[in-house]
């Protein structure tokens, strides 16, 4: 056989081979795009597609398929790749970590709150935390950025703006009032100690803010962050608890005072500059500077319902653990009504009110545990109900498609409604509030 012939047979086995290569890889990838369209339509049927906080917003004309932002993810189904360009599934699950932002090496990813039909309320603030009113800054959830290791990396930039326009010290007049201590608020007290700032920090419940609220063993934090006075936190699988404990230690460690339990109802600008702070008990504080870190919720959503103000009625579950053998009503569909239900059922008899006829904006993992639970009939899930009333020993509600009311007995009543921007604390002193549609979040400085 020729030398030539032997070339062609070579040639023609090795591009053979690539051929063979090519369509299983043409095939896989077609497979995958089919895969993540019906995990799209999926979304799109259970409420899960449409975004509800800061999310990713892909630029199809840019992006070249590279996957990273999809390999970034610390989150499952947020992300996928169609046709060689990156696509959103459950958007409405993600929790802004940014990470597909940071991975993308074309740029193709803005962060984006709000879309082109539905706006979100969003306080006006500058690259340096401060609102239209000079002096008063905010950081966090309540600006657009609610994951914790952002909100702590923001704390500390409001506190070094605040820095950089430290005004003379004052007899009785804080550099700065920080009002919430969230991770925000946390990391902007430890901030005002590292720099020599006096300060004043207050928390309308307790240290944590949010945070204090998730179940125990909720996992709050996937990377790790800087905390001042303390260094570099590597928790990246860590619970509530966990980081509650890494919090009061530093605070302690430092002398540091925090006061909870203490709502702040007004900021009142003076003409000198200075904030006059005055909190719900009626006590009144100066301040050159306020930091609002109180996250978007602000207070509960009431139901506005006939015996709401009973002590046996709460927004939010502490120790669950030591709750049993009592007759419990939760009323919710999201995701903090159904941890709240399971967490409580194996010790108590527990009765899940949802006013829709589905769990739909929750986490996948959740809805399958709430499924098992109705399942084998270890809690009691009412769709398309409202709660009407709460006595003494019961709590009265009402399914959608029945006449007459329905009576369960009743201990304990849980409710998540949610909570409500807090629009009218904002606006006393004069910071604008914009309603955002596909707002792009800026990288701050």
């Amino acid at each position: 056989m020729s030398v030539f012939l032997e070339q062609i047979i070579v040639y023609g086995f090795v591009f053979l081979l690539c051929a063979i290569i090519i369509v299983f890889y043409l095939r896989k990838k077609k497979n995958t795009s089919l895969e993540i369209i019906k995990k799209v339509v999926i979304a799109k049927e259970e409420g899960l597609f449409e975004p509800v906080s800061l999310h990713p917003y892909i630029d199809l004309n840019t992006c070249i398929g590279s996957a990273a932002c999809v390999v970034e993810c610390p989150e499952k189904d947020i992300l996928g790749i169609v046709d060689g360009k990156a696509t959103v599934i459950n958007t409405s699950n993600c929790v802004g970590h940014g990470a597909c932002f940071h991975a993308c090496p074309v740029e193709a990813i803005t962060l984006r709150i709000g879309t082109e039909t539905r706006g979100v309320d969003l306080p006006h603030i500058n690259q340096n935390f401060e609102t239209n009113i000079k002096g008063i800054y905010i950081a966090g959830e309540l600006g657009g950025m609610g994951l914790i290791k952002n909100s702590v990396e923001q704390g500390q930039q409001a506190i070094e703006s605040i820095l950089k326009s430290k005004k003379p010290s004052k007899e009785g007049v804080s550099d700065v009032i920080i009002i919430g201590a969230g991770p925000a608020g946390i990391s902007a007290t430890l901030a005002s100690k590292k720099h020599g700032l006096t300060s004043k920090t207050f928390e309308q419940d307790s240290l944590g803010g949010t945070v204090y609220t998730f179940p125990r063993a909720k996992i709050v934090m996937t990377s790790p962050m800087n905390l001042p006075l303390h260094g570099k936190v590597k928790l990246y699988d860590t619970s509530k608890d966990e980081l509650l404990q890494l919090w009061n230690k530093v605070i302690t460690d430092n002398n540091i005072v925090i006061n909870e339990n203490t709502k702040v109802e007004n900021i009142i600008p003076q003409q000198d500059g200075t904030f006059k702070v005055v909190t719900a008990n009626g006590d009144e504080f100066l301040g050159n500077h306020v930091l609002i870190s109180i996250g978007r919720r602000g207070s509960p959503r009431k139901l506005n319902i006939p015996g709401e103000v009973s002590t046996k009625v709460a927004y939010r579950l502490l120790e669950p653990e030591r709750i049993s053998n009592k007759n419990i009503v939760v009323v919710g569909g999201g995701d903090s009504a159904m941890e709240a239900a399971m967490l409580l059922k194996d010790d108590n008899n527990v009765t899940l009110l949802c006013r829709n006829d589905n769990f739909t904006r929750s986490k996948p993992k959740n809805r399958e545990l709430i499924n098992n639970c109705i399942e084998d009939n270890s809690l009691l899930v009412v769709f398309n109900s409202n709660l009407l009333s709460i006595n003494d020993e019961s709590c009265i509600y009402k399914v959608n498609d029945q006449e007459d009311s329905k009576q369960v007995k009743n201990d304990l009543v849980y409710i998540f409604a949610g909570g409500e921007l807090p629009t009218k604390f904002l606006e006393k002193p004069g910071v604008k509030i914009t309603k955002r549609f596909g707002y792009i979040m800026k990288k701050h400085s």
